[in-house]
């Protein structure tokens, strides 16, 4: 079978290996589609951490059930699954945490992932696909790390909700802070996507920092009394410490993007507001069982995000042209044959 691996940043070569065996409790999976993440853009780059070279990346993942013996799927079922591995053993398994395990394993970022045209996955990470095509189940995994942390910062249709970075985990918080009921503004620096967020999402505000000071906007726009919660989805050292100003007294501040370096801010400044700061990893699998049922429903609909698509043959000579920010893509699809 065919696989890319990213040998080391910015060099990315086709590669042939056997079809994978599975071992018992494990299921043969043919993959259908690849969704491009900012993980894999971050580790195409040389920026993503917790990161070894080589690696084969991807990890939003939407596949044809091949072969095994897991209860309810059978040969021909559309199926995703949950790429974080967690042991089950560690402080955070015991307390139901699977989503920041000690000993983590995210399939395409510690391990290799599913940037192949097979791959072998235990039984326990399977999700039924249903009615759901393959495009849809593609975009689970990006829509359960937003719906984890919209569920993490306990949002409701009190709060005013600030999301900083307008990409596929942005506009996820967007549609997940909305069906919350609260009031969203989006922040980026990329005016289409604001534009699509104002547009196809109905934000009730969008920002450009490069057009407007945040600050003020934001300010303006709460009559004063700031954002009640803001999310992080930039992944930017300087747009993080700059958020520490944005946060309303009694304040959210969730970091979902991540960056290698160290966060500064005002002691003062944040104690007063008796701000929470939190960080919010992965999803578990009740964040993918809420995200599957509001896709069933048509409560979310993220087939609107795919902007580029391409094949899996086209991915080396075209990866750094889909992801160079000129050319506005919100979400890439690789479609595999």
């Amino acid at each position: 079978m065919k696989y890319i691996a990213c040998e080391k940043p910015h060099e990315f070569l086709l590669k042939q290996k056997p079809v994978p065996q599975r071992e018992p409790g494990e299921s043969l999976l043919k993959i259908k589609r690849i969704g491009i993440c900012g993980t894999d853009i971050h580790a195409y780059g040389g920026t993503q951490p917790y990161f070894i070279y080589p690696r084969v990346l991807g990890h939003e993942l939407a596949a044809e059930y091949i072969d095994g013996e897991a209860p309810g799927f059978n040969t021909g079922d559309k199926v995703t699954f949950i790429p974080y591995f967690h042991c089950g053993k560690c402080i955070a398994c015991r307390n139901g945490l699977t989503n920041c395990c000690v000993r983590m394993q995210v399939f395409g970022v510690h391990i290799d992932g599913g940037m192949a045209e097979y791959v072998c996955i235990k039984d326990e990470y399977l999700l039924h696909g249903g009615s759901l095509g393959y495009d849809e189940l593609a975009l689970v995994e990006p829509l359960a790390i937003a719906a984890h942390g919209v569920r993490r910062a306990g949002v409701t249709e009190n709060d005013t909700v600030l999301v900083m970075g307008a990409g596929p985990i942005g506009i996820g918080l967007i549609q997940f802070a909305q069906k919350a009921g609260a009031r969203v503004i989006a922040m980026d620096t990329n005016q289409f996507r604001l534009d699509f967020c104002g547009e196809s999402l109905g934000v009730n505000a969008c920002i450009n920092p490069l057009e407007a000071d945040v600050a003020e906007s934001l300010s303006h726009l709460t009559n004063g009394d700031m954002p009640t919660v803001v999310f992080d989805a930039t992944g930017n050292r300087n747009v993080m410490n700059a958020a520490f100003n944005y946060i309303a007294h009694g304040g959210r501040f969730v970091l979902v993007g991540l960056q290698k370096g160290e966060l500064a801010f005002s002691h003062p400044d944040f104690h007063k507001r008796e701000s929470t700061l939190m960080s919010s990893r992965n999803a578990t699998r009740q964040d993918f069982d809420y995200v599957l049922q509001s896709l069933r429903s048509g409560a979310i609909d993220p087939k609107k995000y795919i902007t580029h698509r391409g094949s899996f043959d086209s991915i080396i000579e075209k990866f750094s042209e889909w992801t160079d920010p000129k050319n506005n893509a919100i979400k890439i699809i690789i479609d595999v044959a």
